[in-house]
């Protein structure tokens, strides 16, 4: 750890805050005036659907709060992540978050209430006033979900309902992130190492495998203890998840989910069959690794250490920046720019310091600049993590530079396109000016372990999501035995024949934490394969494929995801960026097996 504390870090490695507020007393200001946000949408109620100078009111009134609990969530969270330690900002989030739970409760009677309107005289409230105009879309989205919206009492129920809803994933991470405790790994010399959640992957990245298998066993050693507790937590995930869909009408709880970000369910299917199809060059990677190795059987302990261990490739922060903006000249200079006047403007928190939060994001609000929370430690995934949470950094901006604030904020489908783009961009780049053999071995083992990780094993995710909600469905129990019989086939038909399947990895499941986002993770194979894509497009493309990016980048939710990534040149709706990640993921894997 390079510093001690915040106050010995040289500022421009600090990020800038104040275009969220300058200071503690701006952000309390804030907050205090925010406060009177429930009362005034309250006061709507009963009135949007009878003036349309009313509901234009209430539009506008929204679009307020949602600019002002932006910058309210952003300054909050970003202050306490700066020292989790303080309580000072661990109470500015909670305040924040009451407040919008409370605002929530507001405005639960609207959609109901809009509803009431038919759709001639929605027309009539167009054209008497042409300023709801900018709001059509939004409404619209609304109207389409006539079929699945309740009356205002039944609404203001279920949103009431919304804190015992989320007590099985509360439950999960107070006992996966607070309760559990992993006995040291043991290495080849007979040395300790603590197993935590954070120190779990480096372990398994050693290139000791006595080490590797002790931190491996440890670790489902005490999930198999808990397998049941942790089952019955993730049944309950699974029926609060099935009786919001019921209780709107939906004919399964994936479709339920899916239509808030106006996805296809055939997408999501669309991805597994085509994933299935492809699993031969997954198999084929496995044997490669196994040589690579020099191993007579490969164990699950052996998948994330590299193949190349003897390759060092260190940065400074300032080569890291040098070597992205390299990577993304073929971007045009506009976006260049940008991502200079991003490195230049304090956008980035580089060093980690004690208490500061692990891990790496980007995050923004409308009216703000995008932050990024990283903690640089000089390695050639740094360099990666910069470039990709400045992919989100520069759809951030460009959306809200382009869109009005009611169609900003881009849905989770599209959020992982423009980071995983640009990390593509940099291992093509690192590709074409690496000639060293064990370097290129390097970067291909690094790019190889992204698809492995991002296209398959989130899609073995996604069908076991699937089929444990079909269970459900289907009143079949979800006992641990049930969902590890499940997850233990799925890692048979995904890894093959290769690599030895044992007890402990059907376990898996049991500590996933996005089991509990609700049919999240397929979209992160979905946004690998689709930035895949586009990164192939702007190479062989140039100048017309970057405006078509740009155009993307810019859209917000202005269209529906599916039309915004049709519009940059890939079709989601359909297999083929998928099929053609995944046959590039198959020659990158020969390539791998004819290195030195």
């Amino acid at each position: 750890m390079p510093y001690e504390s915040r106050a010995e870090i040289p500022e421009r490695y600090t990020w800038d805050l104040s275009s969220m507020y300058a200071s503690d007393d701006a952000f309390l200001h804030a907050l205090g005036q925010a406060r009177s946000y429930p009362e005034r949408c309250l006061a709507f109620q009963g009135r949007i659907a009878h003036d349309p100078a009313d509901l234009l009111a209430f539009l506008q009134l929204d679009d307020e709060i949602g600019i002002e609990l932006g910058k309210l969530v952003n300054y909050a969270n970003r202050k306490s992540d700066e020292d989790t330690r303080d309580s000072t900002y661990q109470d500015y989030s909670a305040q924040v978050m009451t407040l919008y739970t409370q605002i929530a409760g507001s405005q639960a009677w609207f959609s109901s209430e809009l509803l009431t309107l038919d759709d001639a005289e929605m027309e009539a409230f167009y054209r008497r006033k042409p300023e709801l105009e900018l709001y059509r879309r939004a409404l619209d989205r609304i109207f389409a979900r006539r079929a699945h919206t309740l009356s205002a009492a039944e609404e203001q129920l279920l949103a009431s309902a919304a804190d015992m809803a989320s007590q099985p994933e509360n439950i999960f991470s107070l006992l996966n992130d607070a309760d559990l405790r992993f006995a040291d790994a043991v290495d080849s010399h007979g040395e300790s190492h603590p197993v935590t959640h954070g120190s779990y992957i480096p372990l398994m990245m050693s290139t000791d495998r006595t080490l590797r298998e002790s931190a491996y066993k440890s670790l489902y050693a005490t999930y198999r203890q808990f397998r049941n507790t942790c089952a019955a937590t993730l049944g309950a995930q699974l029926k609060q998840q099935k009786f919001y869909a019921d209780a709107r009408h939906y004919d399964s709880t994936l479709a339920a989910s899916l239509d808030g970000t106006e996805v296809p369910v055939e997408v999501y299917t669309n991805l597994i069959q085509a994933v299935r199809r492809n699993l031969p060059a997954m198999h084929k990677y496995i044997e490669v690794r196994k040589q690579r190795l020099g191993l007579d059987d490969l164990r699950f302990w052996d998948l994330y250490v590299p193949v190349v261990d003897d390759v060092e490739m260190e940065f400074t922060y300032e080569e890291a920046c040098d070597l992205i903006l390299a990577a993304l000249e073929p971007m045009g200079p506009d976006y260049l720019a940008l991502v200079k006047k991003g490195l230049a403007s304090r956008w980035v928190d580089v060093y980690e310091t004690p208490g500061k939060r692990s891990g790496a994001y980007s995050a923004g609000s409308y009216g703000t600049h995008p932050v990024i929370c990283m903690n640089f430690q000089g390695k050639l995934d740094d360099v990666f993590t910069l470039i990709h949470e400045m992919g989100h950094s520069i759809h951030t901006y460009l959306s809200c530079e382009n869109q009005p604030a009611v169609y900003s904020d881009y849905v989770i489908f599209v959020a992982e396109v423009a980071s995983t783009c640009n990390e593509a961009l940099l291992t093509q780049h690192l590709l074409q000016t690496t000639d060293d053999p064990r370097k290129r071995a390097y970067v291909l083992n690094h790019f190889l372990e992204q698809f492995r990780g991002t296209i398959y094993r989130q899609c073995m995710f996604a069908e076991f999501e699937l089929r444990a909600n079909e269970m459900t469905a289907q009143g079949r129990g979800t006992t641990a035995d049930a969902l590890s019989e499940v997850y233990r086939q799925l890692n048979e038909d995904y890894y093959g024949a290769g690599i030895e399947v044992d007890d402990d990895i059907a376990v898996e499941w049991a500590r996933i934490p996005h089991f509990y986002y609700q049919y999240y993770v397929y979209q992160y194979a979905t946004g690998f394969a689709a930035a895949i894509a586009l990164s192939r497009r702007i190479l062989t493309e140039g100048a017309p494929a970057v405006r078509d990016y740009l155009g993307f980048l810019k859209g917000g939710c202005s269209k529906t995801p599916i039309e915004l990534l049709r519009g940059a040149g890939v079709d989601m709706a359909s297999t083929q960026p998928i099929d053609t990640a995944l046959a590039w993921f198959d020659e990158l894997v020969d390539e791998m097996a004819g290195l030195a």
